[in-house]
């Protein structure tokens, strides 16, 4: 006789921002064999019912009363940017399991405040670090899992994405055990030609802010961090790339804004030439559908094919959702927390991977504002 399934954890949204309403509500909603969405929280009346009217369930102003009438198991902490460290302790400190926005906090203190209360009291933490989550991304991992590529040794980030999260995709080609010992960092402004900003819809004259890091790690491995604050709007920085080069071949995206194309390779029979791997996108229907599953041909005859499947395929064609990768990224950050609450485990990547990925992106920028000099890690978690 089968075990039956664990009742699904019960699920408040800890804060009115955006993605509140458009990304984790709805997330939450359509994983009800996981998760049940019980209420949501405000600083005010105003934002908390609207949201609650949005997403039909009860809304609070008090944590307190949300937590007692409610009993949710896990708190999602969506809100504006630079409360996340207060709004995540709160949470914390109310007894709930968490999944945090990114960054988990602006200062190392912050986030080691968080850690701390999590840990006093048995509490699990998880951050929606979702790029490396997303499905080519969970791809090549399981690539590198594989073997096939051997020792990754030297990592980039070059517009891949900004701040902790170009950091983590770089951080994940090297493994997230790979232990950074310094960081030199260089950041430089630069003045635009007049263009059209798609988050301003302006046509001004900009500013950027270049952001240049070379992270060292213990054994040897390189991380080389770079990202322009107008990558994500601007006509004039449409690259995107993130790579690696291993003891027996390479991985480079190519992107042209969200339009990205794979290149990973390995070396063809003989040793003379590059022998590349083709990237399938395997649909529930020939026409299309949700996303089943990505898939490598490697062309090496011991491990031909390696294999990710989308943990939210359908499970009966179309009855499922057709999340685009962000939203299968983020997912799979909610799912992580589940399982640890559920079975005890830690989540796949946590609070002190995201501590580090944030302590990176300071340092870099530390390194910046003393000439360029390196600095050693850890840094002084006052910062």
């Amino acid at each position: 006789m089968n075990a039956s399934a664990p009742t699904p954890l019960r699920v408040a949204i800890i804060g009115t921002a955006k993605r509140s309403d458009y990304l984790y509500g709805p997330l939450v909603q359509a994983l009800p064999e996981q998760v049940e969405l019980v209420a949501v929280w405000g600083r005010s009346q105003a934002s908390a019912h609207q949201l609650g009217d949005s997403l039909g369930v009860p809304a609070y102003t008090n944590l307190d009363q949300l937590i007692r009438e409610t009993a949710p198991d896990i708190g999602i902490v969506s809100v504006a940017y630079h409360a996340n460290g207060e709004v995540g302790l709160m949470a914390v400190e109310a007894g709930l399991h968490v999944l945090l926005e990114t960054p988990i906090a602006h200062d190392l203190s912050e986030a080691d405040a968080i850690i701390a209360a999590a840990d006093q009291r048995g509490l699990k933490v998880e951050v929606a670090e979702q790029f490396h989550k997303r499905p080519l991304e969970q791809l090549k991992l399981s690539l590198i899992a594989s073997g096939l590529f051997g020792r990754v040794h030297t990592s980039f980030n070059d517009f891949g994405g900004h701040g902790y999260h170009g950091i983590s995709v770089m951080r994940s080609y090297l493994g997230f055990d790979a232990r950074p010992i310094q960081v030199t960092g260089l950041v430089r402004e630069f003045d635009l030609a007049p263009h059209w900003s798609r988050l301003a819809n302006s046509h001004d004259a900009r500013a950027e802010t270049q952001e240049h890091g070379l992270i060292e790690f213990e054994g040897g491995q390189v991380g080389i961090f770079h990202w322009t604050n107008v990558a994500y709007d601007s006509p004039l920085r449409w690259w995107r790339s993130s790579r690696f080069l291993a003891e027996k071949g390479m991985g480079i995206t190519v992107g042209v804004g969200l339009e990205v194309q794979e290149r990973l390779s390995l070396l063809a029979p003989g040793g003379e030439m590059p022998q590349f791997i083709t990237v399938e996108r395997r649909w529930e229907r020939v026409d299309g559908g949700a996303l089943v599953a990505m898939l490598a041909h490697t062309g090496d005859p011991d491990q031909p094919i390696v294999r990710w499947d989308n943990p939210f395929r359908p499970q009966k064609q179309g009855h499922g959702m057709q999340w685009h990768d962000d939203e299968i990224g983020v997912a799979g950050c909610l799912l992580s927390l589940v399982d640890a609450v559920q079975n005890q485990s830690e989540p796949g990547y946590g609070a002190y991977q995201a501590r580090l990925d944030q302590e990176l992106i300071l340092a870099i920028r530390l390194s910046a504002a003393n000439g360029g000099n390196p600095v050693k890690l850890p840094l002084d978690s006052v910062l």
